[in-house]
């Protein structure tokens, strides 16, 4: 899809968001978006992207307006909060978006998901695994994918990112000094500047109507990340590791299959910035 006089429509303008952002309108998309900060859109008009104040709680609240949905390409990224919300609440915000896109004749989304739809079998998880509401390892996200699924009159590419670092996102930071951390998992991790790519590389390369697992390529263990990171910034490794757990491993072939190419396919390059905001 040639960015002239394309639009894309971004519902939540977050860390990931922003950065996709700036990229489409370098590559020539016009860009349109949301956030749930009246600090954050005065800040992101600044630079030039034009964004509206709206959230779902499930329901649309804010700035309801035609612009944000009147798109080529919707891409969708409001995390499912399954900490603070019921596994249902996800699902609903869903369920209002895709009513919205399809009365606005939406043609293209791109909604965002994770690879904890994955349970940890201990094996690698492929796109093509057949998971269900009783054997997915995330409920909400699963059933929101389901619902953008089902008879829809827009073509829909699912991404099925892995863990989301850099900047300050660093992975060893968070397990700093703690006891029983799962060290032996290997890292299903994908650098942020990567993530932003890959949906620039989606929207450009036309791929709908298909899930995409986006995670680097190579998988250190999660200890030996851990241990790396605090050997580099400064600060304490965790104390001690356990040993056996459940873990999974995503294979991430089928996007690379595409032609798309990891600027950081190894976790343990990854640059970080703890300094960053």
């Amino acid at each position: 899809m040639d960015g002239k006089n394309k639009k894309i429509g971004i519902l939540g303008l977050g860390w990931i968001g922003e950065g996709i952002a700036l990229r489409l309108m370098k590559a020539g998309y016009q860009v349109v978006g949301t956030t749930t900060s009246e600090e954050k859109k005065n800040r992101l008009r600044q630079q030039g992207i034009d964004s509206y104040l709206l959230e779902f709680n499930p329901a649309p609240e804010g700035e309801i307006c035609d612009e944000v949905f009147d798109v080529d390409v919707l891409y969708v990224n409001i995390p499912p909060s399954r900490r603070t919300k019921p596994n249902d609440f996800h699902p609903e915000q869903i369920q209002h978006i895709r009513d919205m896109a399809i009365e606005a004749k939406v043609p293209h989304i791109i909604y965002v998901s994770a690879t904890s739809v994955y349970p940890d079998l201990r094996q690698e998880a492929f796109e093509s695994d057949q998971l269900t509401y009783e054997t997915t390892g995330n409920l909400a996200l699963w059933t929101a994918e389901q619902i953008l699924w089902e008879e829809k009159p827009y073509d829909l590419t699912v991404v099925r990112f892995g863990g989301l670092l850099g900047d300050n996102r660093v992975p060893g930071n968070y397990f700093s000094g703690k006891e029983n951390v799962a060290g032996h998992p290997p890292a299903n991790y994908i650098y942020r500047t990567d993530a932003e790519r890959a949906i620039l590389w989606i929207i450009s390369q036309s791929l709908w109507n298909t899930t995409f697992n986006i995670v680097a390529p190579i998988h250190p263990s999660k200890a030996d990340i851990y241990e790396h990171n605090a050997k580099l910034l400064g600060f304490s490794p965790p104390k001690s590791y356990l040993n056996d757990g459940p873990w999974k491993k995503i294979n991430s072939e089928k996007f690379i299959r595409t032609g798309f190419t990891f600027e950081y396919p190894d976790p343990m390059e990854f640059p970080y910035d703890l300094n960053a905001r």
